[in-house]
C-alpha cells in the first residue's frame, strides 16, 4: 500500500529540474540532425568540399534530373558517418553507464562532441570534416545511451512518459535552432557554414556542464554499492521519507542484475524475448518512417523540388517549428491516452501524408524529373510535409526512445538501451547514406516506399506492443505476462517476485 500512496504524491521540483538538465542531451542530437542538411545545401560549402555536386546543381542545360542533382556518396558520408560512429560508441557507452553511472556517460559524451564541433568549424578539407563528424557521433552515442535511461529511472511512473519525452523535446528544439542558424548563416558572404558547424559546441557545453552537476539515479547508485546514498536520493526525488516499498523493489532488481555477468548475453534468453524484439524493431521502424529524409535533407529536398535557396531554408525552419509544437502534444497526452493511441494515430496520419506527397511529386515531375512547383502546389507540398512531421513528432519520434527505455528490468536495461541506440544509429546511417541515391533512382516512389513501412509498423504496434503507461518500471513484467502473445515467454516467478508493489 505504501508504494501506491507514494505514487499519488506530486512530482518534486527537484525531479523536474534534474530531468530538464539531463534532457538537454537531446539538444546535441537535434542540432546535428538539423545542421547538416542546411550546410550541404550552401553553395560555398559545396564549392569548397564537393565541387562536382556544385557543378551539377548549377547545370542549366536541363540534362540533369531534378531527382539526381545532389546524388554523391561522399556528400552523404558527411551526414551519415556520424551515425556509424554513434553505433559503435553506444556499446562502449553501455559499459561506462553500468560501471561509472549515467551522469559520467553524459559528461564523456558532451566533451567528445565538443571536440568534434571545434574540428568541424575549423575544417580545411573533407578528411577533417569526416573526423569531426565521427567525434560528434561518439558524443551522440554516449548521450543517447545514457540520457533516456537516466530519465526513465528518475521519473515517477505516472510522469515517466512526459519527462522522458523531454529528451525528444530537446532534440526538436535542437533541430529548430539549427534550421534558424542555417537560415541566418546562409546570408553571410563567406564562412557561414563554419559558423553553423562550430555552433554545435553551444549545446554540447550546456549538456557537459549540466551533467557535471546532476545527481546519479538511485538505481545506478545501488548498482555501484551506494545503498544509503541511493535511499537518500530516492527520498529527495520522491519528496517523502516513505520510500521503503519502492527502495525494496530497487534493491531486489539490483540483486537480480548483479547476478548477470553478461547483460548482452542475458538479454538473448527466452524470458527477455519481448523486450529484445521490441527494442530491436522500434528503433528500426522509427528510421523507416522516412523522417530523417525530412530532418537531414529538408533544405536539399526543398531545393530538389524547385524551391529557391532562401525558400528551401525557410521551409526547413517551418517544418522544424511544427516539430517542436507537435512534440508538446505528446508530452501532454502520452501519460493520459497512452503510448499505443499515439503510435496508431500518428501512423495513420503519416501514411496518408506520404502517399499524398508521392502523388503530388509524380504529378509535377513525372518519371523524368522535369518540371517545377507552382507557388500553390509548393505550399501544398510543404503543408503535407508539415502534417507528416507533426504526426511523427507526437508518435514515433518521442515514443521510439521512450518505450524501449522503460520496458527492461534493471539486469538488461543498459544492454537494452545499447541495442536501442545501435539499431537506431545503424538505420539512421543507412537512410542518411542512401537517401539521395534512392531519390535519384526511386524518384517519387520513395515516398510510397516509406508509406509501406509505416503500414507495417502500425500493424506491428497494434498486435505486439502492449500499453505501458502508469506502470512502474520495476513492475513491467506484469504487462508482458498479461499480453496475448508475449505472456508465454514470461515465467510465473518473474511476476510473483514483485509482491512489494501489490
Amino acid at each position: 500500500m505504501a508504494l501506491k500512496t507514494l505514487r499519488l504524491k506530486k512530482v518534486t521540483p527537484f525531479v523536474v529540474v534534474t530531468c530538464l538538465v539531463a534532457a538537454t542531451g537531446g539538444l546535441i542530437f537535434g542540432y546535428d540532425i538539423g545542421i547538416s542538411g542546411g550546410v550541404t545545401s550552401m553553395d560555398e560549402f559545396l564549392e569548397k568540399f564537393f565541387p562536382s555536386v556544385y557543378a551539377k546543381q548549377k547545370d542549366a542545360s536541363g540534362h540533369e534530373s531534378q531527382y539526381c542533382k545532389f546524388e554523391n556518396h561522399l556528400l552523404t558520408l558527411f551526414t551519415s558517418s556520424l551515425y556509424l560512429a554513434a553505433l559503435i560508441a553506444s556499446f562502449f557507452a553501455s559499459a561506462t553507464t553500468k560501471k561509472f553511472g549515467r551522469k559520467t556517460s553524459m559528461t564523456v559524451g558532451g566533451v567528445v562532441f565538443l571536440i568534434g564541433a571545434v574540428l568541424n568549424g575549423a575544417a580545411m578539407n573533407v578528411e577533417m570534416l569526416i573526423i569531426g563528424r565521427l567525434l560528434l557521433g561518439v558524443g551522440i552515442g554516449y548521450a543517447n545511451q545514457s540520457v533516456p535511461v537516466y530519465l526513465s529511472e528518475m521519473a515517477p511512473a505516472k510522469l515517466r512518459g512526459a519527462l522522458n519525452i523531454g529528451f525528444q523535446m530537446a532534440t526538436t528544439l535542437g533541430i529548430f535552432g539549427a534550421n534558424l542558424v542555417n537560415y541566418g548563416t546562409s546570408k553571410m558572404k563567406e564562412n557561414g557554414w563554419r559558423v553553423s558547424l562550430a555552433l554545435a559546441a553551444a549545446p554540447a557545453l550546456i549538456m557537459t556542464i549540466g551533467a557535471i552537476f546532476l545527481p546519479d539515479t538511485p538505481n545506478s547508485m545501488i548498482e555501484r554499492g551506494q545503498k544509503e546514498k541511493a535511499r537518500e536520493m530516492l527520498q529527495k526525488i520522491r519528496g517523502t521519507d516513505n520510500v521503503d516499498a519502492e527502495f525494496s523493489d530497487l534493491l531486489e532488481a539490483s540483486e537480480a542484475s548483479q547476478r548477470v555477468e553478461q547483460p548482452l548475453k542475458k538479454i538473448l534468453e527466452r524470458q527477455y524475448r519481448p523486450q529484445l524484439v521490441i527494442t530491436s524493431l522500434i528503433p528500426m521502424f522509427q528510421q523507416l518512417t522516412g523522417i530523417n529524409v525530412i530532418m537531414f535533407y529538408a533544405p536539399v529536398l526543398f531545393k530538389t523540388l524547385g524551391f529557391g535557396n532562401d525558400a528551401a531554408l525557410m521551409s526547413a525552419v517551418v517544418t522544424g517549428l511544427v516539430n517542436v509544437f507537435a512534440t508538446f502534444v505528446s508530452i501532454f497526452t502520452v501519460d493520459k491516452f497512452g503510448r499505443r493511441a499515439l503510435f496508431l494515430e500518428g501512423g495513420a496520419q503519416m501514411i496518408i501524408c506520404q502517399i499524398s506527397v508521392g502523388v503530388l511529386i509524380y504529378k509535377v515531375f513525372g518519371v523524368a524529373g522535369e518540371g517545377a512547383f507552382t507557388p500553390a502546389l509548393g505550399n501544398l507540398a510543404l503543408a503535407l510535409i508539415c502534417i507528416y512531421v507533426a504526426a511523427f513528432a507526437w508518435s514515433w519520434g518521442p515514443l521510439g526512445w521512450l518505450v524501449p527505455s522503460e520496458i527492461h528490468p534493471l539486469e538488461t536495461r543498459s544492454a537494452g538501451q545499447s541495442i536501442n541506440v545501435s539499431v537506431n544509429m545503424f538505420f539512421t546511417f543507412i537512410i542518411g547514406q542512401l537517401f539521395l541515391s534512392a531519390l535519384c533512382h526511386l524518384k517519387f516512389g520513395l515516398f510510397f516506399f516509406f508509406a509501406g513501412w509505416v503500414v507495417l509498423m502500425t500493424t506491428f504496434v497494434y498486435l505486439f506492443v502492449p500499453e505501458t503507461k502508469n506502470m512502474p518500471i520495476e513492475e513491467m513484467n506484469r504487462v508482458w505476462k498479461a499480453h496475448w502473445f508475449w505472456g508465454t515467454y514470461i515465467p510465473d516467478d518473474a511476476v510473483g517476485l514483485q509482491h512489494h508493489a501489490v
